[in-house]
């Protein structure tokens, strides 16, 4: 038995294991025969009692044979306690024998998976052996109890029960390996989409912003197909299991009625009529139902789980280059496409003719049916190479509005347009580019995160020059220049946001939407990396501003702020807006002595902003949104909007 994950090794595993234990099995079998004589009396101490005392006219003696079969039960249950306490002797070495092979596969070859089987999948073993011990034994000798008394009452009895029966057991044998087969198909199909969700839901704002939305749309409906292929499968071989059921516990019930007649006009007594009903439908019905279902599931669970407790160490992976062997490949993470499949960049359309670079005609949206909307009947136009800032108080939908120019959500009403094309579309998402504010950063070299969104390598000329406009320059030369590797968790939540709008930088989208992405950056940096945008050659610039002085740098402003919304520049906005002078006064009304992220927020990789320079540090702050660890200021702005929502 070489193969621990084969059924053969599997099975053969196990009768090693039971030999190995054979005196505990003849315990078992031992305290077990006192069951088999509860079950004897129950069909057969009621026929008595009918026979030679109910009917007899002699009722004591049909009370006499009542209370054997009380007694046998208390003697069943006696030994059914003994039982117990022999399965744990048969059990809890299993648990052990499990949990030091998971130890040893864990800790000397570093198994990721050894924690789930210590806490999940050894319990699961133990358990699920636990109870087909006990299905398995108490089916074995209830049903010879149940035989050994329906001969006694009268052979006839056997041959009309036997048959149905025989051939229940026989179907559902013969459904026991496919079942398992189906069942671990099932499993397997599960766990993959569930690793899949896993890994693309946390990280839906990333696919949408990089136009790979019909890839992991694809990927992700091949697994949910897969995964109900598999259950269809489980279903129809799980109907034979029901048909064994109903063809041997059932069937023979209907057969004893059935048969009746023509059974006592053969000398069988009225006793042992009701007898047999007794032992098929107190024992043998209730002993097969527990074993089919038992075994028919719980056993393929079994067999299933220790498959994988129980497996052979898989051979070490071929080292990658520079002695990385953890970088997932394509078909591990349904984002790393290529880039022409990702992005659709390579083959991005050109904008329409005269076309404006972003339009929004009546735009509406809201977060439930019943909901104020977020967004409402917003009209904006914006030609080729403007600059917006987008400012309002926190949670009244500013990142919203990026999410719908974006195409990460649909609006309710109205229409967007992007370079002429609707949103959301693949043309559209060919032609922008969202940042949020938690940059993404992927473990590889710095080369290969900022160009990311480019189908083909990033000369480095060009790539060194777009560093040096965003200000990325230092941080590349500190990390040892474009082919250092990059440990996303080593840098600050500056720098991460730093390598996300350098990428975005080095993107072909002409739309570029920054969603708060400078707001770990301290003044001068935010300056430089807006400008940079701002500077690019056919470039239109959105940015959710949460510094006065990036609504002063922008061409035109949008203040949100339900239905004080305004647009226009920063000077009319002040001289028109009194909701924009408000929102100013709370960001100028004292100046900060060094500027903060205008949200506290979490940190996605668990790594706090770190003060470097150009980089904002992590200590308490003035800002206009109003959350944590603020200095308020007098006309602060308040914190409103229709939804409580990160703005």
């Amino acid at each position: 038995m070489s193969d621990g994950s084969a059924p053969g090794g599997i099975y053969g595993r196990g009768l090693r294991y039971l030999r190995a234990r054979w005196r505990v099995l003849v315990r078992l079998g031992g305290w077990s025969v006192l069951e088999t004589g509860q079950t004897f009396l129950t069909g057969y101490a009621p026929a008595r009692a009918l026979d030679d005392g109910f009917l007899a006219g002699r009722p004591g003696i049909g009370l006499g044979w009542l209370g054997v079969a009380g007694i046998g039960v208390l003697v069943g249950a006696f030994g059914t306690v003994r039982v117990y306490a022999a399965v744990a002797a048969l059990v809890e070495p299993l648990r052990d024998v499990l949990v030091g092979r998971v130890v040893e596969r864990g800790v000397r070859e570093a198994d990721a998976g050894a924690l789930s089987g210590l806490t999940q999948q050894v319990e699961i073993a133990r358990d699920t052996f636990a109870g087909l011990v006990m299905v398995s034994r108490s089916f074995v000798f209830t049903a010879v109890g149940a035989v050994v008394g329906l001969a006694s009452l009268d052979p006839l009895l056997l041959l009309v029960v036997m048959p149905p029966l025989a051939a229940g057991l026989g179907l559902f044998a013969a459904t026991l390996r496919p079942l398992a087969r189906r069942q671990e198909d099932f499993l397997v199909a599960d766990e993959a989409l569930a690793d899949g969700l896993g890994r693309v839901c946390p990280g839906l704002r990333d696919i949408t912003a990089a136009g790979a939305e019909d890839r992991v749309a694809a990927d992700t409906g091949r697994r949910v197909d897969t995964e109900q292929r598999a259950a269809y499968a489980l279903a129809r071989w799980s109907v034979l299991r029901v048909a064994s059921l109903a063809l041997g516990g059932q069937l023979p019930i209907v057969l004893l009625l059935a048969c009746a007649p023509w059974l006592l006009a053969r000398g069988v007594t009225t006793g042992a009529l009701v007898g047999a009903l007794a032992y098929v439908t107190q024992s043998l019905l209730p002993a097969l139902h527990n074993l089919v279902h038992g075994l028919g599931t719980s056993g393929s669970r079994l067999v299933v789980v220790l498959r994988r407790l129980v497996r052979e160490p898989a051979p070490s992976p071929t080292p990658a280059p520079h002695g990385r062997t953890d970088r997932p490949g394509p078909e591990d993470d349904p984002t790393d496409a290529k880039p022409a499949d990702r992005h659709g960049l390579g083959s991005a359309p050109h904008p329409a003719d005269g076309a404006p670079a972003l339009s929004l005609t009546a735009v509406s949206f809201a977060y439930g049916p019943a909901a104020t909307p977020v967004v409402d009947r917003l009209d904006l136009c914006l030609p080729a190479g403007a600059h917006l800032a987008v400012v309002g108080p926190s949670g009244i939908g500013k990142s919203t509005l990026t999410a719908l120019i974006a195409g990460l959500l649909q609006p309710t009403g109205g229409s967007i347009r992007l370079c002429g094309h609707p949103v959301p579309s693949p043309d559209a998402a060919a032609l922008r580019v969202l940042t949020p504010q938690e940059a993404y950063v992927h473990t590889g070299t710095l080369a290969e995160n900022l160009g990311h969104l480019r189908t083909d390598p990033v000369p480095e000329a060009e790539l060194l020059a777009a560093a040096e406009a965003v200000g990325l320059a230092p941080l590349l030369d500190a990390l040892g220049g474009p082919r250092a590797s990059v440990d996303p968790a080593a840098l600050s939540a500056g720098e991460r946001q730093l390598v996300a709008l350098t990428r975005a930088y080095l993107s072909h989208a002409p739309l570029v939407l920054l969603d708060e992405a400078t707001c770990h950056l301290d003044p001068g940096a935010e300056e430089r990396a807006e400008r940079a945008f701002a500077n690019r050659p056919g470039t239109t610039l959105v940015v959710v501003a949460h510094r006065i002085s990036s609504a002063r740098r922008a061409g035109r402003v949008l203040l949100m702020d339900g239905s004080r919304t305004a647009y226009g520049t920063h000077d009319q906005l002040v001289r028109d807006s009194p909701a924009y002078r408000e929102l100013v006064g709370g960001w100028t009304a004292v100046p900060p002595k060094r500027s903060e992220p205008a949200l506290p927020l979490g940190d996605a990789d668990r790594v706090d902003a770190v003060a470097r320079p150009g980089l904002a540090g992590d200590r308490g702050h003035v800002v206009a949104h109003g959350p944590v660890r603020q200095a308020q200021v007098p006309r602060d702005l308040r914190d409103g909007g229709p939804l409580g929502r990160e703005g």
